[in-house]
């Protein structure tokens, strides 16, 4: 039989475990709250988490070009919607992201401009110059086919991006992109290459 005592305590215990979640709620709800604005200050802030490897993974920002782009530059790019996007979102080369095909930013460094010739053979060469670490792929990371794309001079207004990470899908075989989607410049904050 309980005593009147033992009855109070289950009492108190029970407040007392009531207390201790509302308390727990009550955090877990602050850090989701926190952790969501410094997100969105993060995004707004112009930084973007990299999570493959064409460069380095972590955190990097995205600063605006205060200069037309230039050979050379790393920057971060939208791909045009079409067949690009449709491709590399199929085939699993894409992250998804912000960018209208609902995807993330591509980080390439820019290695040619428009008017540029690219030919694609064993490597890519660009007006006569092969770039190092250029060699295409037959097949891709997962042994499926993959073509180069064919060559020719880069169009008016765009651009052709390449990294030098051999697996990684860029211009040697999607071609040159309207520099339209240029982002900005690409930034390390904090990065580690795996």
């Amino acid at each position: 039989m309980m005593t009147v005592e033992q009855a109070e305590g289950g009492k108190a215990t029970g407040r007392r475990r009531g207390g201790a979640r509302r308390r727990a709620l009550a955090a877990l709800a602050g850090s989701l709250i926190a952790a969501t604005a410094i997100a969105a200050l993060g995004w707004f802030g112009g930084l973007r988490i990299n999570l493959t490897p064409s460069e380095p993974i972590g955190l990097w920002r995205i600063v605006p070009l205060d200069r037309p782009v230039a050979v050379g530059d790393l920057v971060f790019i939208c791909p045009p919607l079409g067949r690009i996007t449709d491709f590399g979102r199929e085939r699993g080369y894409f992250r998804w992201g912000l960018c209208p095909a609902g995807i993330a930013p591509l980080i390439k460094t820019v290695v040619a401009l428009e008017n540029a010739r690219i030919e694609i053979g064993a490597e890519v060469v660009i007006d006569g110059i092969a770039v190092p670490h250029s060699r295409p792929s037959a097949r891709d990371g997962v042994a499926r086919p993959l073509d180069p794309w064919s060559g020719s001079l880069v169009p008016d207004g765009s651009i052709f991006l390449h990294s030098s990470f051999a697996g990684s899908y860029d211009s040697r075989y999607f071609g040159p992109v309207p520099g339209a989607g240029l982002l900005g410049l690409a930034r390390p904050v904090l990065t580690f290459a795996p």
